[in-house]
């Protein structure tokens, strides 16, 4: 039987090696389309693929993750997108090439909700904000050397490289999982995806929310908050090259200094991890957050947009800690599958219609313009979100809660 700490260890290298062919792979691709067409629109398209994927799956994936072994299906959903992006860098059509990244998407749908449930079983509770803050500090390494590898292999060898890579990356991770235990020795068998069990599942996750009410209305907000910041990630590399005139080299290094905030966000996050409740690096992590997405759309050189970048890599890691930890502590593992996909689907929803609004409204007027009044809006939830948390720590509501969802 592998120690935890091992299989913890083992865990977090698989996922944080996956995440360094993803940031390879986000910056190649991105110039891939943008050299392709030239279009800003063309780009924004990339980043509503994947919620239109999710959307064909997430209604009834939590119903599969939720009886099935989630170690088997990271390790399959892995070797299958390894596989899909493989075929791009050999596609000439941007079509062929959105229908790909499609499939890409479809199929890693599956991969997020499994892992938070495998590290839910297989963390302690009390170990998760560190081991969250593990995984963030991992990710983050992957984020400051990703850019700077893809910028540095596109201008030795080319972008398709770099998308070959991340495909081996899937294979890389999944070997890895592979060893890794089994936290279901007897899963559930699955059952016929019926109309009747999909609606009994949904009123499963229902009654969890009717129960659930304060985690519920602190969840939404600060999915509202860093839903709309996503949203206009998809002009980053638009504004960055066109509003700014900057090169495709400024650019991988500006998105690798978000990667050196990021990196030294996660360390503090690791190491005050113990001192400091993750619901107040949710809550402050986010107002910070949505704060430094506006500077950097009102930066007006690379100076300006790199210091924007490294604040909100920083304060982003302790937002992406405090909310994993807070969905591992108050939602049954039994359930988090269906709750995490149902979620997903209005998550996604959101996501498509502010992505192709920005886009589109992005083409008539002002990208700046439109970036920040957006950017405003999510830093007017933050601060809700953190009057909300404040609110409900001072009145014990938060403690109360906590104990009542597990």
């Amino acid at each position: 039987m592998m120690n935890n700490w091992k299989a913890t260890l083992l865990l977090v290298s698989g996922i944080g090696f996956s995440n360094l062919g993803n940031w390879i792979y986000f910056v190649a691709i991105n110039i891939k389309i943008l050299d392709l067409t030239g279009s800003a629109a063309a780009v924004a398209g990339l980043f509503v693929i994947k919620p239109i994927a999710q959307l064909f799956t997430n209604l009834w994936s939590g119903s599969i993750i939720d009886r099935v072994n989630v170690r088997k299906l990271m390790i399959f959903v892995d070797v299958v997108r390894g596989c899909l992006v493989f075929i791009i860098p050999f596609l000439s059509s941007l079509w062929m090439i959105y229908v790909m990244i499609f499939m890409i998407s479809l199929f890693g749908s599956f991969f997020g909700p499994s892992s938070s449930v495998y590290i839910t079983k297989i963390v302690p509770a009390a170990d998760r904000q560190r081991l969250n803050s593990m995984m963030s500090m991992v990710n983050s390494g992957a984020f400051l050397l990703g850019p700077a590898i893809s910028g540095l292999l596109i201008m030795t060898v080319d972008a398709d490289f770099c998308i070959i890579f991340n495909a081996l990356s899937f294979i890389v991770c999944a070997l890895i999982i592979f060893v890794l235990p089994n936290v279901q020795k007897n899963p559930e068998s699955v059952k016929p995806m019926t109309k009747k069990l999909l609606i009994e599942d949904w009123k499963v996750v229902g009654r969890f929310i009717s129960t659930a009410k304060l985690f519920f209305i602190i969840y939404v907000l600060f999915q509202l908050a860093m839903i709309i910041g996503y949203s206009v990630d998809s002009q980053e590399a638009t504004y960055i090259r066109l509003h700014l005139q900057l090169s495709v080299s400024d650019y991988g290094t500006i998105i690798s200094l978000t990667g050196v905030g990021a990196l030294a966000g996660s360390s503090v996050a690791a190491i005050m991890a113990k001192k400091i409740s993750y619901r107040w690096y949710m809550s402050v992590g986010t107002v910070l957050s949505t704060l430094f997405y506006i500077t950097f759309y009102a930066s007006f050189n690379f100076i300006s947009a790199a210091v924007s970048f490294v604040l909100l890599g920083f304060f982003m890691s302790f937002a992406g800690t405090g909310y994993t930890t807070f969905v591992q502590n108050h939602v049954p593992a039994s359930i988090m599958g269906r709750f995490s996909s149902l979620a997903d689907v209005a998550q996604g929803l959101i996501q498509i219609v502010l992505t192709l609004i920005i886009g589109f409204i992005a083409e008539l007027i002002s990208l700046q313009f439109v970036c920040l009044m957006v950017c405003g809006l999510a830093l007017i939830l933050g601060i809700i979100l953190l009057l909300k948390v404040l609110f409900a720590s001072k009145s014990d509501h938060f403690h109360t809660q906590h104990s009542e969802t597990l």
